[in-house]
């Protein structure tokens, strides 16, 4: 599958953190005092860009109910930080490209979201993006629109509402600089802290730090919207907020690698990892290296819920009602059972066919309760790893680290064919049938996935599995919307 191509109307993305101390004390720490002086930097090549307008997106201004669009003309107020207040105030007034706020809403409409602007005298405005404005844009020379970022909106969702914005500057016929406001690592101190002794919270944090870093040198950015499913996996934190505003800089931009990256600052915030990079589009760059999600233009009701706008029409749900969450954009559709199966059963192109008379999952009310999950591949039934044993049952070597790998992206194929993710898990059973041979590798890579998630684990020794594998997992798991 072909990514999309590099949006015309955005000119210039940036990445900067919203927290307050290098807008106010960036005397304070070395590295507070580095990232304002890449803000400069990053201000700078927005002024050289050609952009008409800001559209800032903003993952510190949370909403509930769809998506919220700042659109009063000229926004005035004194913002205090409400856990920074102790750095002091930031009194603001902000240029507001109305026309263009309302095309985003329009087009967000269009496209089957929920939105609205916010005109309203008064309304504060979030810390990131005060922080933003102020250090990118301290003169009001260019317009700009905030976006909110929508706390239930899944990475579908988030991908529709880019083309949202792109939709209404195409229209309108702006050229857009587009900011997100993120940290990369999410994870700030819980205590108060001397500004001196401000640093990345984990080693694990910084290592992945730096890899976005050197994927954003390297102008990877569907690289990293791809990555960060892996990413939040292994640090850990439970919620996607630092990630969501890279698919939608990926959907804005355009879903490719090909631009030029540049890291202007990175420096510790309170124990998050603040940076500041500017990405322009380029004529050529890596390229597409990951592009592993189908094309999603439509929001179609709930989410989780989302397809293109020629859905194929095979995808069908297999409950008698609709359910509450479908497949997820990108995953095999779920196709009707077999008639004589329950109409909440479910199976999915995107799992080795079952070896016996059953689906691959089955929903009762909340829950995702899935049959035995191997190694075995879509498609060719071979097993990573290597079989256990040949078709005569002589004895083969195996790599149960990378048979157990494979069993555990299969389950993550079925939730999201379903609905659900993999951390949505609540209890695994394990097969082994060597336990004293491979106990060690697979908890191993079990850990890998597993070890921030919080599922309960039952292991257990068999004699054999229907096919020459050695590991299967019995998972139940919660559904999408559970």
């Amino acid at each position: 599958m072909s990514a999309p191509e590099t949006s015309q109307a955005v000119v210039k993305g940036l990445v900067v953190p919203g927290l307050p101390q290098p807008l106010l004390t960036p005397e304070a720490n070395e590295g507070y005092a580095r990232l304002r002086g890449a803000f400069e930097r990053a201000r700078e090549e927005i002024l050289e860009s050609g952009a008409d307008v800001i559209i800032v997106y903003s993952t510190m201004w949370p909403s509930i109910i769809g998506h919220q669009v700042q659109a009063l003309a000229r926004p005035k107020w004194v913002h205090v930080d409400e856990l920074f207040h102790d750095l002091g105030s930031i009194p603001y007034e902000f240029r507001i490209d109305t026309e263009l706020a309302g095309g985003i809403c329009d087009s967000a409409h269009a496209r089957g979201l929920t939105a609205r602007t916010v005109a309203y005298e008064g309304f504060p405005i979030d810390t990131g993006s005060v922080v933003a404005l102020q250090l990118l844009n301290p003169g009001n020379e260019l317009p700009a629109v905030i976006l909110s970022s929508n706390v239930y909106a899944d990475r579908s969702e988030t991908v529709v509402f880019g083309k949202s914005v792109v939709d209404a500057l195409e229209s309108q016929g702006k050229k857009a600089a587009v900011v997100v406001v993120m940290t990369l690592s999410n994870r700030l101190f819980t205590r108060f802290i001397d500004p001196t002794e401000d640093r990345i919270h984990s080693d694990k944090d910084e290592e992945w730090n730096q890899k976005l870093l050197e994927f954003f040198a390297a102008g990877r950015l569907e690289d990293v919207a791809q990555l960060s499913r892996e990413i939040h996996k292994q640090i850990r934190i439970p919620k996607v907020v630092n990630f969501k505003p890279m698919w939608w800089l990926s959907s804005v931009m355009g879903a490719n690698n090909n631009y030029e990256g540049k890291v202007h600052g990175y420096a510790p915030l309170y124990g998050t990892g603040g940076a500041v990079i500017s990405l322009t589009p380029a004529a050529a760059g890596v390229g597409i290296k990951e592009f592993d999600e189908g094309e999603v233009e439509v929001f179609t009701g709930n989410r989780d819920v989302l397809g293109g706008a020629s859905p194929a029409p095979a995808a069908t749900a297999t409950t008698a009602a609709e359910p509450k969450a479908a497949r997820r954009a990108g995953a095999a559709p779920v196709h009707e059972v077999p008639a004589g199966e329950p109409a909440t059963a479910l199976r999915t192109d995107a799992a080795p066919k079952p070896v016996g008379a059953y689906p691959h999952a089955r929903r009762v009310g909340d829950l995702l309760f899935l049959s035995g999950v191997g190694p075995r591949q879509a498609g060719d039934d071979s097993i990573p790893g290597g079989p256990i044993h040949d078709e005569q049952g002589q004895p083969l070597d195996y790599d149960v680290y990378a048979q157990t790998r494979a069993v555990i992206a299969n389950i993550e194929r079925i939730l999201e064919s379903s609905g659900s993710s993999i951390d949505k898990v609540l209890d695994v059973t394990v097969f082994l049938v060597d336990m004293d041979r491979d106990f060690e590798a697979f908890n191993r890579a079990y850990r890998e996935t597993f070890e921030g998630i919080g599922a309960t684990r039952t292991t257990i020794a068999v004699r054999a599995l229907p096919t020459p594998i050695a590991v299967e997992f019995k998972v139940l798991a919660a559904a999408g919307d559970a």
